[in-house]
């Protein structure tokens, strides 16, 4: 095994933590180094989940979390009484509606970025961090320093700082080095860069298109930055960067478009030779399709570790993932060194984070000190009021008024969340109710005269989706039918869209006479939006990204 300098950046090992790396490596049998290099999706009860933990002993789990904080405590109890080698915790702390479900609800990055106030996104990321150390996470597969330059992309959407380089570099520091500072190891994602790909890594394996003088000044410079300012560890995903590869060998043929989880050349040459990357690098999450696409899993499996991935994230069967590992290491494709290089590092990691150190487990009183608090539900509410941007209002339509806009006409697809089997509600139609007005909520095959109403609200409500190739406005699905689609009110009636995620919704509606991107669809979010619509805050927010599109059209 080459050596690794632990004592460097980034994770500044002292030297009884250096021994307790190598101790802990070389007592580990062959079968646990290679469990080690599992981090596993929880979904499933306390219970079930410690017994996986228990039986398989992988080097740590992502939980799918519950809205039971006393269930979720509990659980890192059991595993931190259950385990002699500490478990990584993670989960993507993205904010919005990836945000724990116990916790304080705060804007996701795009929602930040338009806030655009660095000490705002410092206080919301340590909010988050403190939140989740308080329930035994320890690691946060956050920021996403992705580029929102195709705008149909529907993986990107509200999960970057924006399209601007430097909010992006400002924005998604200053969250790392809150995590960092609360006992939350950063990951950014997704090494080599998306954003100029419009297509989803968990359907296809996606490009970046850039040359390298490009790359250098873009993604280059963030991930070269984040490594600076000491980012624990980087997320390696299906994406190829076909630029550097054929830089290497012109005649690379289909090698150029190799997945960067998959890529020797892009994870040690690039990333760890030539940018100095010494910490954890941990794979996208191996089920994709954008890995699945490459090959054959008893292939593409062992290759994730064999290129320079340290972490096998997720796997739908991982006992039969484990013995393709077994397979790979018998046959000579994975060497030991490198399986003893990987498990290395992921001590290292704990080690850095103080996992290894004797402490207590999460308590539910010391978790209730911290978790949804009066100040930090206050401190998140001032800066989500911040968040609502107004994109245009030509005919001067805002605030609403009882006298003007008392009979309201509502459509809305609902709330559309990845893994929810159907949209949920949004309470804006009930909080403008209890401000007086009539709501009606359209369905499909009502009858609409315009006398019978005094404004028209299109209410959207899709943020970044995993699976879904695009995000649009979906006027038939909207409206019910086809002859719906096609019909427009805001020439008879007063008319406001406002979107609750994906900001680009005007490139289906340019002549929409007022549109509102308020990023998120959390319940504090609407509330932010009906506090500006009516009239009581500001729109404070300005545009992250380019909601024209690059087109005057859906200026007027």
């Amino acid at each position: 095994m080459a050596p690794i300098d632990l004592s460097a950046a980034p994770f500044h090992l002292n030297d009884a933590a250096i021994a307790w790396v190598a101790a802990t490596r070389d007592s580990l049998s062959p079968r646990d180094k290679l469990a080690q290099l599992f981090v596993l999706l929880a979904r499933g009860t306390p219970e079930e989940v410690a017994a996986e933990v228990r039986s398989f002993k992988p080097g740590g789990i992502t939980r799918i979390y519950s809205d039971d904080l006393d269930a979720e405590v509990g659980l890192f109890g059991t595993l931190h009484a259950g385990n002699t080698i500490p478990l990584l915790i993670s989960a993507d702390l993205e904010g919005s509606r990836m945000s724990l479900p116990f916790g304080t609800s705060v804007p996701n990055p795009l929602g930040l970025a338009a806030v655009d106030d660095v000490e705002a996104t410092t206080a919301i990321s340590t909010i988050m961090a403190r939140e989740a150390s308080a329930v035994g996470l320890n690691w946060s597969f956050t920021p996403v320093i992705d580029i929102n330059a195709a705008w149909r992309s529907a993986i990107v959407g509200t999960r970057s700082y924006g399209s601007d380089i430097d909010k992006v570099e400002r924005h998604a520091m200053a969250q790392i080095a809150a995590l960092q500072a609360n006992g939350v190891a950063a990951t950014v994602k997704h090494w080599p860069g998306e954003g100029f790909d419009d297509r989803d890594q968990h359907l296809v394996t996606t490009v970046n298109p850039l040359t390298m003088p490009q790359w250098e000044a873009s993604f280059g410079r963030l991930y070269r930055k984040a490594i600076a300012d000491g980012v624990l560890s980087i997320m390696s995903a299906h994406i190829a960067l076909p630029a550097f590869v054929r830089a290497l060998d012109p005649d690379a043929g289909a090698e150029a478009y190799r997945p960067a989880s998959l890529s020797r050349v892009l994870n040690e040459d690039l990333l760890r030779r030539e940018l100095g990357f010494n910490g954890l690098i941990v794979s996208d999450a191996t089920p994709m399709a954008g890995m699945g696409d490459w090959g054959p899993r008893d292939v593409v499996l062992p290759e994730v570790i064999i290129s320079g991935c340290d972490v096998i994230l997720f796997s739908d069967d991982a006992n039969a993932d484990l013995m393709r590992l077994v397979k790979a290491v018998a046959d000579g494709r994975l060497s030991q060194d490198r399986v003893d290089e990987a498990v290395t590092r992921i001590l290292a990691l704990k080690a850095a984070l103080g996992l290894h150190k004797e402490k207590p487990a999460p308590s539910m009183e010391a978790a209730r000190g911290v978790v949804a608090t009066d100040a930090s539900r206050q401190l998140a509410q001032a800066v989500t009021a911040r968040v609502p941007t107004l994109v245009k209002d030509v005919n001067k339509l805002l605030p609403l008024s009882l006298a003007k806009h008392k009979r309201v006409l509502v459509f809305s697809g609902g709330a559309v969340l990845p893994f929810a089997p159907q949209p949920l509600p949004l309470s804006l139609p009930d909080r403008l109710e209890k401000e007086g007005f009539a709501v009606t909520v359209h369905v499909p095959g009502m009858a609409i005269d315009p006398r019978d109403f005094d404004l028209v609200l299109y209410l959207l409500a899709e943020e970044t989706l995993l699976t879904r190739s695009r995000i649009f406005l979906d006027w038939h699905k909207l409206t019910g039918s086809v002859f719906g689609a096609m019909h427009r009110y805001w020439h008879d009636l007063p008319t406001l869209m406002i979107s609750f995620g994906y900001p680009y919704y005007l490139y289906d509606a340019p002549r929409v006479p007022a549109y509102i991107n308020a990023y998120g669809s959390s319940e504090a979010l609407q509330a932010a939006v009906v506090e500006a619509i009516m009239g009581r805050s500001a729109f404070a927010g300005t545009n992250p990204v380019d909601p024209f599109v690059g087109s005057e059209q859906g200026r007027y």
